[in-house]
């Protein structure tokens, strides 16, 4: 049994071989003696006692580093009355014994942009404010010790050449020149990222207060929220030990204590603390004999980072999730009052198989004696990203919580959340960080706390799994959103893929395939069959599932007018659907919706599983501004959805309907009530893979009869499922776009190529006209355009946001999406260009995986809707009948 003293004190010394890592270290205080602690700027103590004002406009309730960078950000863009709440002190919770690491790298795309703000601030942020924050910039290194770390690595250097950051993929000897400790047997390649460091939590928190109180904005130390009442007009009445704040709006940033603040509105949120542990070294002479300082490494098969601290090692493992441990009781019964600078018992056990890969990795640590063990409580979402945003189901609530990075995410959580109040919009796309993603505001929660709980611990010991693309975790699943044909499509060899809680067939295995999920980086054991689906649903007919599509039902007097000022197109008339998209007041396109006007003042909206809170938020918000006469409900989960498409769909639905399915009869784009074998149906003609098809809209309980006789009835035209993989390749052919991918926040619709959409002549002011006026006076920083890629030898299709070379010289776009495209025998993906390249025929490069693929940009559609050919086909009969 290995013995010690007060290890977090530095008083107890251990040897971190095998032999002796065993056992538990007790904290005996909960100082923590490794960081430098900078001369601050302390709150005024009057500031202990009463609030400075009754009022606010931005009430933030926690003082750890996002809290108070969100406080600065506020009061430097000039908003007035800025007012943040502490129970404690500034940097209680999990602020204060951070390891305080910065990385500007992320494998998600629009992350990345909170890093690099964030690490640029910290560099100037001393200056600025005059508060030493401690920040260190000896670079980062990502280790790769496999082929397929390799692969992973390569991936996300093809994603890079796009974005500010800057990063480089290096050999093994260009690794060991950096850091000179590695044992260079183990390593095939890294990942670089200069200018990366780590940096004192307590002083950057410090800095940020520092510069917050410069501009403006007061702190109430010591406050502890005990109610939070929203009055009629949206403001905030909240409650503390020292009276009642009146705010225009709150916006939760209490770390690990923002679960129970969001009780006090009635929100559950999905975060659970973890026991995070990291291990500080005495002096090591190897290290103390260096001249630079070491970069910090982030071993990733080994599964911990590892930085330099003064002449010893910081390393922090990530365990397995078997290992790990999670402050359940924390989620139950709420956080033990006074805890806020307080400690977990460490536990060296658990880190076993880590310190083991450390010791291989850094053989100076196998003699290097432990000074001090840190165990405490860091907050994790589900999928470990924060939740940054406005909240559903309230007015004027935000949320700035969940931050398991929390340190490198403060300045660009602050600034984004700062833009977003002061704007009125997000400044950019970070829908990933939607504060409502896991089901806010639905009156049953497919992210439970059991769900929440499963998966924060798979989360966690993954934490440095290899991110594949189409990557499936499957901890927690599936949730009650199945639909009830379900278990049949897997006994049919569906491969589900998980979408806002709901199962939905990827692809479909046949007897003769490689079933199951196999992660790669490359077409996997999914490709051909993809192909055999696709061909069935142009040659023959095809069943997919669309029940995870989000479904609103608009009624009420005021439905119409407020649909005109929502969305940028025209309304249909009565039995008709189009796509509409919403605009943010800067013209960017914040969402695209399926709309059935139903009746006069009834309209059917129908959007992406991913966008379902996203923009029911949006339209609530906005209904409740105007005072809109409306009445708007969820009903996702009270109509599931099949998809029928194919040149027999029309063939295969006559079997089970009196309906006449005709062309003439139920046109395009046309909505009917009907029955099909005794299950009342929403019939829509249209479908995602651009042929004929309908989408099914039923009841719950109808779903298993529906497919079955579907089925049955299809085995005369050799009916085939199909699943998203095929749907994807359908699309890009047909050039349908995808919110989240062709168009979001970060682009306007005429970037996006969606003209046709945009009615600037209709008589309703709508959200973002005038933007659009300006835009279109301006002209366009980029252009969406179809590209043609030779990937012969590659076995590999653009994912999106690779890179796109012009002339193996320079960046001059990125794509957006990409797949096979099975008709046209090629691989194809969508792309933003610069304007000055986005013409037909341009010869270009996609970065793949380390390959330079050349590419083309070409005329699109590359292959017509089913609508269009017979639209050309009527066309040309009428011709033909005109000659004769």
């Amino acid at each position: 049994m290995l013995r010690c003293g007060h290890t977090i004190c530095g008083k107890g010394f251990r040897s971190l071989s095998r032999r002796n890592v065993v056992g538990s270290a007790r904290i005996c205080s909960p100082c923590i003696n490794h960081v430098s602690r900078s001369k601050s700027t302390d709150i005024d103590a009057s500031q202990q006692k009463k609030f400075l004002r009754d009022t606010a406009d931005t009430l933030i309730i926690g003082g750890g580093a996002v809290g108070v960078g969100l406080a600065y950000h506020l009061a430097k863009a000039g908003q007035k009355d800025v007012v943040l709440l502490e129970k404690s002190d500034l940097t209680a919770g999990s602020t204060w014994h951070a390891a305080g690491l910065a990385t500007s790298y992320h494998p998600g795309i629009n992350i990345k942009n909170l890093h690099y703000y964030s690490i640029n601030l910290f560099k100037t942020l001393e200056t600025e404010t005059g508060q030493d924050v401690g920040f260190h910039t000896p670079g980062s290194i990502r280790i790769c010790t496999t082929p397929t770390r390799v692969d992973e690595a390569k991936y996300q250097m093809s994603r890079q050449g796009w974005n500010k950051a800057p990063q480089k993929l290096l050999t093994p000897e260009e690794v060991i020149e950096l850091h000179p400790l590695l044992n260079p047997d183990k390593i095939l390649a890294g990942v670089y990222n200069p200018g990366d460091g780590h940096i004192d939590p307590y002083s950057l928190t410090m800095g940020f207060a520092a510069g917050a109180r410069k501009y403006g904005a007061e702190f109430s130390l010591h406050t502890a929220v005990t109610g939070l009442t929203q009055r009629a007009d949206g403001t905030w009445d909240v409650d503390t030990n020292k009276g009642t704040i009146r705010a225009n709006r709150v916006v939760n940033a209490a770390g690990f204590w923002s679960q129970e603040l969001g009780r006090l509105t009635g929100m559950e949120l999905p975060l659970v603390a973890i026991h995070h542990q990291y291990i500080i070294t005495s002096t090591i002479p190897e290290v103390a004999a260096l001249k630079t300082e070491l970069p910090v490494i982030r071993d990733l098969e080994g599964s911990y980072y590892m930085r330099q601290e003064r002449s010893g090692l910081l390393f922090g493992p990530y365990e397995s999730e078997h290992k790990m441990v999670q402050q359940l009781d924390w989620v139950e019964d709420g956080v033990p009052p006074g805890f806020g600078k307080e400690l977990f018992e460490s536990d060296l056990d658990r880190l076993s198989d880590n310190i083991e890969f450390a010791m291989e990795m850094v053989p100076v640590v196998r003699d290097a004696n432990i000074q001090s063990v840190v165990s405490g409580p860091i907050t994790y979402t589900p999928d470990i990203l924060p939740l940054i945003g406005p909240a559903a189901g309230v007015h004027n609530y935000w949320m700035a919580a969940g931050f398991g990075y929390g340190i490198v995410h403060s300045g660009g959580a602050g600034k984004f959340l700062a833009d977003w109040i002061i704007n009125d919009e997000p400044p950019y796309d970070l829908n990933e960080a939607d504060p409502n993603r896991f089901d806010g505001g639905s009156n049953k929660k497919w992210c439970n706390r059991d769900y929440t709980k499963a998966k924060t611990r798979e989360s966690y010991g993954k934490n440095n799994a290899i991110g594949y693309a189409k990557e499936e975790r499957f901890a927690g699943r599936p949730t009650y959103r199945v639909t009830g044909a379900y278990d049949k499509m897997r006994e049919r060899g569906a491969d589900m893929g998980f979408h806002s809680g709901w199962e939905q067939p990827h692809w479909y295995a046949s007897e003769v395939d490689e079933v199951g999920y196999q992660p790669s980086f490359r077409r996997s054991n999914w490709f051909k069959p993809m192909m055999r689906e696709v061909d069935a649903v142009l040659h023959r007919v095809g069943i997919t599932d669309v029940s995870p599509f989000a479904k609103f039902d608009l009624k009420g007097k005021d439905a119409h007018r407020l649909m005109e000022y929502l969305f940028a197109n025209t309304m249909p008339k009565v039995g008709v659907t189009n796509i509409s998209h919403m605009l943010t007041p800067r013209g960017r396109v914040y969402a695209e919706m399926t709309i059935t006007r139903l009746a006069p003042d009834h309209f059917f909206l129908i959007t992406g599983a991913g966008s379902e809170i996203h923009d029911l938020r949006w339209i609530q918000e906005h209904a409740w501004r105007g005072n809109y006469d409306v009445e708007l409900t969820n009903i996702t989960d009270n109509l599931h959805s099949l998809s029928v498409a194919g040149p027999r769909a029309r063939d295969l639905l006559t079997k089970l309907t009196s309906t006449d399915m005709s062309h003439d009869a139920f046109k395009f784009l046309h909505c009917k009530d009907i029955e099909l074998s005794g299950v009342e149906t929403k019939a829509m003609r249209i479908s995602f893979t651009g042929e004929l098809g309908w989408e099914l809209y039923h009841k719950p309980e109808d779903t298993l009869k529906l497919y079955t006789a579907l089925l049955e009835a299809g085995k005369e035209f050799h009916v085939s499922d199909f699943g998203g993989y095929a749907v994807n390749s359908l699309r890009l052919e047909k050039g349908f776009r995808v919110w989240g991918l062709e168009m979001n926040c970060d682009s306007n619709p005429y970037e996006a190529g969606l003209d046709f959409f945009i009615k600037l002549k209709k008589e309703s002011d709508f959200i973002g006209k005038d933007a659009l006026n300006h835009i279109k006076q301006q002209g366009l920083r980029k252009k969406l355009c179809m590209l043609t890629v030779d990937t012969t030898g590659l076995n590999v299709d653009a994912e999106g946001n690779e890179s796109i070379w012009l002339d193996g010289l320079r960046v001059v776009g990125n794509t957006t999406s990409g797949s096979f495209g099975c008709q046209v025998g090629k691989s194809i993906a969508y792309a933003y260009l610069q304007p000055e390249v986005a013409h037909i025929g341009t010869k270009l490069h996609v970065e793949l995986l380390g390959d330079m693929a050349p590419a083309t940009v070409v005329p699109e559609p590359l292959v017509d809707t089913e609508a269009t050919r017979t639209r050309k086909m009527l066309r040309k009969k009428k011709q033909q009948e005109k000659k004769a």
